[in-house]
């Protein structure tokens, strides 16, 4: 009977850094990264695809999974490459389909050491485990990229509309955000300790995409990652494809920020996503373990639903709405 492990590297080729300029021209090829090794001392792989094609032009990276429970991503970039066409594609495709292995093996979003990655980029070539980790990941393999964009997703016991966070003032990243043909962009300017962060201090044009929730596939969501995919390579001039319009325009907001709680109860948030709320508006109600109401929370202002909690226990200083403010 085969290994499916053995098969599996015997289809791709192990690597220790990409060189995109050695991935031959008209094919997809397929990599393992060996960025770290375990406790045992076995490689920890990263998996990645390259399809270059026949002609020069830019290298878009696409990357997912830097939180090990954001799955969404994954299918975007493994049906961009099935989709691709090679004969008339400009330049390379980099596709990183898991970039926080470790953590999807555990189904968890933290790395092995309870770090957030995409707090700590660019990291650190001699740092502990998070961070080695991370400079690796930066370094090793999105130093390759012309321009990228980050797949995430909301973190567990949180749902997100499909809305992108981007410089709008760089011309650059605001035609990459507004070609996603996302819900909601909000104007952030890239912050320290993300990938976007890093990748944008290397001077790579990046966005970051988020993808609805966590820990589950959206056929929706996915679907609508693949046109906002097809749509920034089609603009770049790397495929001759048909950019799709978006149907509904998205909503733009200069800034947006998440409530908390300033006590502890069971909590129910009210609007539903991508929902108008008015400044006063009651928002979500915290009620005691007999069911008591011990208190209301309204909206400081007027704004749109980004995204919220979802998980009813909530500790002092869990996370209420992320309300977005429009332009």
């Amino acid at each position: 009977m085969s290994n499916p492990i053995f098969l599996f590297r015997e289809t791709s080729h192990i690597i220790r850094q990409l060189k995109v300029e050695e991935a031959p021209r008209g094919a997809v090829t397929r990599y393992l990264v060996h960025l770290v090794t375990d406790g045992i001392g076995a490689p920890i792989y990263v998996p990645v695809m390259v399809a270059r094609g026949l002609e020069d032009g830019p290298v878009l990276g696409l990357t997912a999974a830097v939180h090990g429970n954001e799955l969404n991503g994954i299918p975007v970039i493994q049906r961009i490459f099935h989709e691709i066409d090679l004969t008339g594609l400009r330049g390379t495709l980099v596709g990183v389909p898991i970039v926080n292995v470790p953590s999807l093996h555990r189904n968890q979003r933290e790395f092995i050491d309870s770090v957030d990655l995409n707090d700590i980029m660019p990291g650190k070539p001699d740092g502990n485990v998070s961070e080695v980790y991370a400079w690796r990941t930066v370094n090793w393999i999105v130093r390759e990229f012309d321009y990228l964009v980050d797949l995430h997703t909301a973190s567990s016991g949180r749902v997100n509309t499909y809305y992108i966070r981007a410089d709008m003032d760089d011309p650059v990243t605001r035609q990459m955000a507004l070609l996603q043909n996302a819900q909601i962009i909000v104007n952030n300017m890239p912050s320290d300790g993300t990938l976007r962060g890093a990748a944008a201090a290397l001077g790579i044009h990046a966005v970051t995409l988020e993808l609805g929730n966590p820990a589950t596939f959206q056929r929706g969501i996915i679907r609508s990652g693949l046109i906002g995919v097809h749509n920034l390579l089609s603009h770049l001039k790397m495929t001759d494809d048909t950019i799709i319009e978006p149907e509904t325009p998205p909503v733009l907001c200069s800034r947006s920020f998440w409530m908390y709680t300033d006590t502890g109860g069971i909590l129910n948030v009210r609007p539903d996503l991508n929902e108008w709320v008015a400044a006063g508006q009651e928002l979500a109600t915290l009620r005691n373990v007999f069911g008591d109401v011990v208190k209301e929370y309204h909206a400081p202002e007027a704004g749109i639903v980004v995204g919220k909690s979802v998980y009813p226990i909530n500790q002092t200083g869990g996370r209420i709405l992320h309300l977005g403010i429009p332009v």
